[in-house]
């Protein structure tokens, strides 16, 4: 039996949550909601998030940081990436010398285009690389709670740390898998949400599975164009991480990300589809960091190009569609072996 802190009650963070404390793990819940602290501890169910789920006894709430922290094993990020840095600076202080730092957060600093595990090492003392595990891989939380089987990794340069998080999490319906490609998991985890507005988009304007697949796997191109860029490996672009996390949030109806560009596509703003979600869709954020550090690294990326157009310029996203549709005529060769150059 391990303590385990999950900071964020989340979806993702309730579902990791539920997991670790059947698992027989003791379980503190960050969250800074009070109405859904005391339903957790009293009511043993999260009024907002997962509501239909019973949460194990083993894990309790807390709206307190400090406490949610004592003693943890793990410590697992579970909150948006954009407060992530703050909760960090307001973490390190107590965050145990040997625990092991886990990230189930999926997206990029819109600031500074860093990845968490890039944010970690700048907030945390010491070396924090050699604790850090990224956890990512196609799993909607709704359906690891309701036991749905569900196989994702645990990526971290040290195998150690990625084997003990695969000990300590994998239960029952839960199978992960460990690599040492944080940098290509990471990316994985947070393009693919771009990808999954663009798939919703053109699911809105009406059309079918012939756009879907086409978007999928030219998608799966930019993704690793921009990943093996950053240094990420291959195979994991072609695995879980990569392309089965990305097939997931395209074609999943579970998908925030997917609904959101599905909702632009029928013509609706996004300030008006975002004001009627609970949650956070990474991906719209994402598509602002992707494009930023898409052009420090001078990799073409169309796809993450119109839906940034269609998010932050207004653009239709039928006229998107179109520009994607008419872009030249090219082979479509070894689009890996071109990362490098960023082209096709």
């Amino acid at each position: 039996m391990k303590r385990i802190a999950v900071i964020g009650a989340g979806n993702w963070g309730t579902a990791l949550a539920i997991v670790a404390g059947r698992a027989g793990h003791d379980v503190r819940l960050w969250s800074r909601n009070r109405l859904v602290v005391d339903s957790i501890n009293n009511e043993h169910v999260n009024p907002v998030y997962l509501a239909g789920s019973m949460i194990p006894e083993r894990v309790q709430a807390t709206p307190d940081l400090l406490e949610a922290l004592e003693d943890a094993h793990f410590v697992i990020l579970a909150a948006p990436s954009h407060a992530t840095r703050g909760l960090l600076t307001a973490m390190a202080p107590a965050l145990p010398q040997e625990s092991i730092i886990v990230s189930a957060t999926k997206g990029i600093e819109i600031e500074t285009g860093k990845r968490i595990s890039e944010i970690v090492s700048e907030v945390v003392s010491g070396d924090p690389g050699g604790r850090f595990v990224c956890l990512s891989g196609p799993s909607f939380a709704r359906e690891v709670a309701d036991s749905h089987p569900t196989a994702i990794v645990a990526a971290s340069q040290n195998p150690e740390a990625a084997r003990l998080v695969q000990a300590g999490m994998s239960f029952q319906n839960l199978r992960i898998y460990t690599n040492d490609d944080v940098i290509g998991t990471e990316l994985g985890g947070s393009v693919k949400n771009v990808m999954a507005i663009a798939a919703g988009m053109v699911a809105g304007l009406g059309f079918g599975s012939n756009t879907v697949a086409a978007l999928i796997t030219r998608g799966l191109a930019e993704m690793t164009r921009l990943a093996l860029s950053e240094g990420a490996k291959l195979e994991t672009m072609i695995g879980l991480a990569g392309l089965g996390d990305l097939v997931l949030t395209c074609e999943g109806s579970l998908s925030r990300n997917r609904f959101v560009g599905q909702e632009l596509g029928r013509g609706r703003g996004l300030e008006e589809i975002e004001a009627g979600m609970s949650e956070v869709a990474e991906g719209v954020k994402t598509a602002l960091a992707v494009k930023r550090l898409a052009q420090r690294k001078s990799v073409e990326m169309p796809i993450t190009n119109e839906v940034h157009a269609v998010l932050y310029e207004r653009k239709p996203a039928l006229e998107a569609a179109r520009e994607l549709m008419t872009r030249p005529l090219k082979e479509e060769g070894n689009w890996y072996d071109a990362a490098s150059r960023g082209s096709r």
